[in-house]
């Protein structure tokens, strides 16, 4: 598999620099509660002192200055719980590039690895509520949308093979994550569907036999890379007749 064992190692590497408690990103959460409270509890202090005196206005600014820390710090945990469930979302998802999706049937479930990210997803979400407003909940779990969408187009490069219903556990997988993000009252659950509903799109045109696929791609020119449409081409499903001139072809409407 191209890529694979790269992908392995890398894996490995940022499964160990996870923080895998649960326990801890929820103290994470809290803490960051915790700053923005005594932030604010300083600048109202700072407010009634610089009315005391002219020695007040000096201790203002002293304040003030506490505060912007406190509030620094606060924004600085807010982060660590962003990219930590970045990673999260990398770590999962890279397990497509582990597998054939060589099914024998429909699907009716997403992969394990889904399973697992949308559950995580669900279970912080939860936790993390009592302690974050709703904005700063969806910066914590906001990136992982684009995320997952771009590793699933990506990952299309490093797959042994594929077939329809390999497609569809693909599209399955997609709709799972869809809802578990939908689910968070903070998360744009339009702009989910749209960066989702391109996966999905992008791996229906594995199905078309390449004429078909050809005039998607004169009149969506624009809708993928010039290196995704070459990944659709290059994939290998049983079955399929690719002419040797495809990629030429693709290459032409691409450059017109």
């Amino acid at each position: 598999m191209r890529g694979g064992s790269g992908w392995g190692r890398r894996g490995v590497r940022l499964h160990e620099n996870l923080i895998r408690d649960d326990n801890k990103l929820i103290l994470l959460a809290s803490l960051s509660d915790s700053l923005e409270y005594v932030a604010d509890s300083i600048e109202r202090l700072g407010k009634i002192t610089s009315h005391s005196s002219n020695q007040g206005a000096d201790k203002a600014k002293t304040l003030a200055s506490f505060a912007d820390d406190y509030r620094k710090l606060a924004i600085d945990c807010l982060k660590v719980l962003r990219v930590e469930m970045k990673l999260e979302t990398i770590f999962h998802m890279q397990e497509m590039t582990n597998r054939e999706y060589l099914e024998d049937q429909d699907a009716e479930e997403p992969d394990d690895f889904v399973i697992a990210l949308t559950a995580q997803i669900t279970r912080r979400d939860e936790e993390m509520a009592p302690f974050v407003a709703v904005v700063k909940q969806n910066y914590i779990f906001g990136g992982i949308c684009s995320i997952a969408a771009n590793a699933s187009i990506k990952a299309l490069a490093d797959m042994k093979s594929i077939n329809l219903f390999g497609v569809q556990q693909i599209c399955r997988n997609s709709i799972a994550l869809e809802q578990a993000l939908a689910a968070i009252p903070s998360i744009d659950s339009k702009a989910v569907q749209q960066r989702l509903d391109h996966v999905r799109t992008y791996y229906e045109l594995l199905n078309m036999p390449f004429e078909a696929l050809l005039a998607f791609i004169t009149e969506h020119e624009n809708l993928f890379t010039p290196a995704e449409y070459a990944n659709l081409l290059k994939a290998n499903i049983p079955g399929r007749e690719i002419p040797p001139d495809a990629q030429d072809r693709v290459s032409y409407i691409l450059s017109h």
